[in-house]
């Protein structure tokens, strides 16, 4: 047990306290909790048996680590993590900027200090979690923001030549000495730049403005980047790829249960939010649907990838309809509805990007797309397929429902209204309970089941469906046909 009341370099030695690299610190923490079966990255979830193993493998054999996958995969969450892994406080020579270690001083301060005031030499605390660094990679990163440079105002206000090297600004890779530092989109760092990680990766010196320091410094790098081939703003050079040793990919949800738990858990949702709005695991099931139908789509550019972000913003947004709808009506409950997820366009619509053909169908059809295929994909998880019973001989589940349409019937369900509104016209339709009943859904869920089925025949054409000014209205396919021509009859 570390005793963090030690004031003096002399009551550190006195303490037996034994210096350890910050890799190392990594290593041994991590298999203490491995011996404990403990979980070492708290809330990253889907990864257990891909990513965090191979984490845990670079972190055994003190690798520095490149985490490469597509936006929203995670790569920042599992470098932070890693401060736990940290001891949970280190000693540092007091005002020292480079976290000197008191029994292995590395900056010119820290030397002077010990040598003026010895074991009175004053120390301080530092606990794990100020040893996380992190910086955006932007092309406009300098090498003087990362390594360092001279500062000219030091100089001339301690009145140093230039030639001490006490007037260098150090920058922040040597403010991170005994420290985790992570590099985020590093692609986007000039090639330039990433050349001068390339010595303190290998070797652990820098040079600035001509000065040779020989600097152990005491780093874990962390670095992240999307996939090579998605990036038209630069890459990673190879013999800086070729000086990090554990390249670890990362991956999207390959679950719709992962990914809804992923959801549930990031999504911030008030106490009422969660306690007066019901959500379904058909809702919950719909919404991951559409970040899969995004994945695959051929609308969206897969070399961006579709963040985890969609579908949290996406369930928030949800159920935001579904709350602005019931404080309107004046309820004190509701649940979620199909008719709520035009709700979530937004979310989706700033969450992807399009390639050419989606760019011709613009954002909200092609979120519209996501969201049917979805509601299709879905429908069909729990109902017969309708383009089957057309070449088959068995008995149409939806005749019932049809012949209620055909018969010159409509309904039109509105995104505001009431829960009995909302009851009472689902119940109008001939068939529609009964066909919900028949497949065992209970009576807390059938409402929604039953709204499902019309949105779902309606993809499949059986039936007709129109979105329009804050309603959606179904009718006979024909019969929607027919409104749609022009005789070319004028009155007279």
């Amino acid at each position: 047990m570390i005793d963090t009341t030690i004031e003096t370099l002399g009551q550190l030695k006195a303490s037996g306290y034994v210096s350890k690299s910050t890799k190392q610190e990594l290593r041994d923490n991590l298999i203490k909790k491995l011996k404990n079966k403990e979980t070492v990255f708290e809330g990253v979830l889907g990864f257990e048996d891909t990513v965090i193993p191979d984490m845990e493998r670079a972190m055994l054999s003190k690798h520095n680590i490149l985490l490469l996958g597509l936006r929203g995969q995670a790569k920042t969450r599992l470098a932070r993590l890693m401060v736990n892994l940290l001891d949970e406080y280190i000693p540092v020579v007091e005002g020292s900027e480079l976290n000197d270690d008191p029994l292995n001083p590395l900056s010119r301060y820290a030397k002077d200090l010990i040598a003026i005031h010895g074991d009175n030499t004053p120390i301080q605390w530092m606990h794990r979690s100020e040893r996380y660094v992190e910086k955006l990679a932007t092309p406009d990163v300098s090498v003087a923001d990362l390594i360092g440079d001279l500062d000219p105002i030091k100089a001339a206000t301690k009145k140093l030549d230039y030639s001490d090297e006490r007037v260098i600004h150090f920058g922040l890779i040597p403010r991170a000495h005994r420290c985790i530092f992570v590099i985020n989109e590093l692609p986007d760092l000039q090639a330039r730049i990433q050349v001068s990680l390339f010595n303190i990766l290998q070797e652990g010196d820098i040079q600035i403005r001509g000065f040779k320091l020989r600097l152990a410094l005491d780093i874990q790098f962390v670095f992240t980047a999307n996939p090579e081939d998605y990036t038209n703003r630069g890459s990673i050079i190879t013999p800086l790829k070729d000086r990090i040793e554990s390249q670890i990919l990362t991956h999207y949800p390959r679950t719709l249960e992962i990914a809804k738990q992923i959801t549930h858990q990031e999504a911030k949702l008030s106490a009422e939010q969660q306690e007066q709005v019901e959500s379904s695991d058909l809702v919950k099931n719909l919404l991951e649907r559409i970040a899969f139908q995004a994945r695959n789509s051929e609308y969206v550019d897969e070399k961006s990838g579709v963040s985890a972000r969609l579908t949290i913003a996406g369930y928030e947004n949800l159920v935001s309809t579904a709350e602005r709808r019931m404080l309107h009506n004046a309820e004190d409950k509701t649940a979620i509805r199909v008719t709520d997820f035009w709700g979530v366009v937004p979310a989706i619509t700033g969450k992807v990007e399009l390639v050419y053909e989606g760019e011709q169908e613009g954002p909200y059809g092609v979120a519209l797309r996501l969201l049917n295929g979805a509601i299709k994909e879905e429908f069909l998880e729990s109902f017969p397929n309708p383009d089957r019973l057309k070449h088959e001989n068995d008995k149409d589940p939806y005749a019932v429902i049809a012949a209620w349409f055909s018969a010159g019937n409509t309904i039109t369900l509105l995104n505001d209204a009431t829960n009995a509104q909302y009851k009472y016209q689902l119940s109008e339709v001939s068939g529609l309970m009964e066909l919900v009943q028949e497949q065992g859904i209970s009576d807390t869920e059938q409402w929604l089941y039953m709204e499902l089925v019309l949105h779902a025949l309606a993809q499949f054409e059986l039936i007709s469906r129109e979105v329009v000014n804050g309603k959606v209205l179904f009718q006979d396919p024909l019969a929607d046909a027919l409104d749609e021509l022009d005789f070319g009859f004028d009155d007279e």
